[in-house]
């Protein structure tokens, strides 16, 4: 059984910039397809980010287009979300999640695509 720790979180001023890292245990992560989520007080997850397994395709939430960076790297088990020009509205936990794919360039963009959860990572975003 694949588990997945996130870390990274903390508190960033406006405009700034955190990354946060998604590792893998248990399992070989290229078998998965990899989603970023998060989810502040009183609101309903929403999609962030996610990547393939091999890592040719992304998709990113509106609210994230050009700002965030989702990359992995398959031979250490990681994904990353690298995320810039962060704003107040950024400020939530997030979740790093996966599933098992069949093909390469599957994408997943809904919270009931993945089986995989990690404990998530506070980000806030402060000044």
């Amino acid at each position: 059984q694949v588990l997945l720790v996130e870390s990274g979180g903390g508190l960033v001023q406006p405009g700034g910039s955190l990354r946060l890292s998604c590792a893998a245990s248990g399992g070989t992560l290229s078998r998965f397809a990899v989603g970023w989520f998060r989810q502040a007080p009183g609101k309903e997850r929403e999609f962030v980010a996610a990547i393939s397994r091999s890592g040719e395709t992304s998709n990113y939430g509106d609210s994230v287009k050009g700002r965030f960076t989702i990359s992995r790297d398959n031979t250490k088990n990681m994904v990353y979300l690298e995320m810039n020009s962060l704003k107040p509205e950024d400020t939530a936990v997030y979740y790093c999640a996966g599933v098992g794919v069949r093909y390469a360039l599957q994408i997943r963009t809904t919270a009931s695509g993945y089986d995989v959860w990690g404990q998530g990572a506070q980000v806030t975003v402060s000044s």
